[in-house]
């Protein structure tokens, strides 16, 4: 395993960038996605099927795991790594969106945010510090500041003073981290839809120094043009020689677009929850498998794909499983739609480092049909 935490840069196209991030747990090549392992496992599938799909670091969840089965629970059992049987890296995001969106009631003040959980409406007190032992205790890779997400639409007073807010927990952050060789925290850009905020933020983020930096508050219903505006003025403001990861981004075209603005990792529930509810991700655009002119349809689901679901059955054949409620058919296409999205940002790559970026883009456009929007 390497040792070191680190971030090489191995070729560039334009903003378009192509790198290596070395960490305890192994390496990963960028720009990568990363599947969502909420409570600890990647809905739907096993381990090895994620491991199948070409992913080397996976995404878990400081919110979820705090509450059931608890942080000292999974320290005690060995780590995250070994209890979800991944030894590979671990990205955990803090909480703090959770606590925002799922929370039955909360109150945030400048130290952190009481709350109570959305499944037994317990009492839970989450500051920088205690969300920062949290992932320590998980032995996350990678771990994230505790933030608070912006929501949208907020004024510039509003995410002013969220922004202002945010960098004060990254600070208290930093300080709670204890450093170890090959782990690494990321801070997380905030400040809405406002250039200025935007470039006040990274500048704080830059002035305590992290090992990563993240640009947050982003497809929170701000739409695609909006968001690439944002990347278009903070991803100047980042370091060059640190990851940059896009929270939450997005479809295949969100990640095409900030992969050209300089964006190196993803991560999103979209693939699984469409893999979830019949909709399919593939070379020729999305199709929904719940579709009546799937029923007869003999040919696999993307001939550019080597899934199970693709490279062993028909369209005819997960039309079927989705009809007839089978579990194995939201197992397929989620496995699908994660092969594909892995798949995407490997081809990103390859085209960066043969300097054909936008040549590479346009022949994944020009297959995509317009039968249905999102991708």
């Amino acid at each position: 395993m390497t040792q070191t935490f680190g971030f090489d840069l191995d070729a560039t196209d334009g903003a378009a960038r192509a790198g290596t991030l070395r960490t305890a747990h192994g390496e990963v090549e960028t720009p990568i996605f990363m599947p969502v392992g909420t409570a600890g496992t990647v809905k739907a599938m096993t381990a090895d099927a994620v491991r199948s799909t070409g992913a080397s670091i996976v995404l878990g969840n400081t919110y979820h795991l705090m509450l059931r089965p608890t942080a000292e629970r999974i320290a005690a059992l060995g780590g995250l790594h070994r209890f979800m049987d991944w030894p590979d890296p671990i990205l955990t995001d803090s909480g703090g969106f959770q606590v925002m969106s799922l929370s039955k009631l909360r109150k945030i003040d400048a130290d952190g945010v009481t709350f109570q959980s959305h499944i037994d409406g317990s009492r839970h007190r989450l500051t920088p510090a205690r969300s920062i032992e949290i992932q320590f205790l998980l032995d996350s890779t990678i771990t994230m500041v505790l933030d608070e997400c912006t929501p949208f639409p907020a004024t510039p007073e509003e995410a002013r003073r969220s922004m202002e807010m945010s960098m004060k927990w990254a600070a208290l952050s930093r300080d709670a981290f204890v450093d170890r060789p090959g782990y690494g925290l990321f801070g997380i850009v905030q400040g809405g839809v406002y250039p200025d905020l935007r470039a006040e933020s990274a500048a704080a983020l830059r002035r305590i120094g992290f090992e990563g930096y993240a640009i947050g508050g982003l497809a929170v219903g701000e739409g695609q043009a909006a968001m690439f505006d944002v990347l278009d003025v903070t991803v100047p403001h980042l370091p060059a020689d640190r990851p940059r990861y896009l929270m939450g981004v997005g479809t295949p075209d969100d990640i095409i677009g900030a992969v050209r603005r300089g964006v190196d990792m993803f991560d999103c529930v979209m693939p699984t929850r469409a893999g979830r509810t019949a909709r399919a991700f593939t070379s020729r655009g999305i199709f929904n498998l719940r579709n009546a002119r799937f029923a007869d349809d003999a040919a696999p689901l993307d001939p550019d794909c080597a899934c199970p679901g693709c490279a062993k059955h028909s369209r005819a054949y997960l039309h079927h499983l989705f009809k007839a409620e089978e579990m194995l058919g939201p197992m397929l296409l989620t496995w699908h739609n994660l092969t594909y999205y892995l798949n995407l940002t490997r081809g990103l790559r390859r085209a960066i480092q043969q300097r054909r970026f936008d040549a590479h883009v346009s022949e994944i456009r020009a297959l995509w049909t317009t039968e249905e929007t999102g991708a």
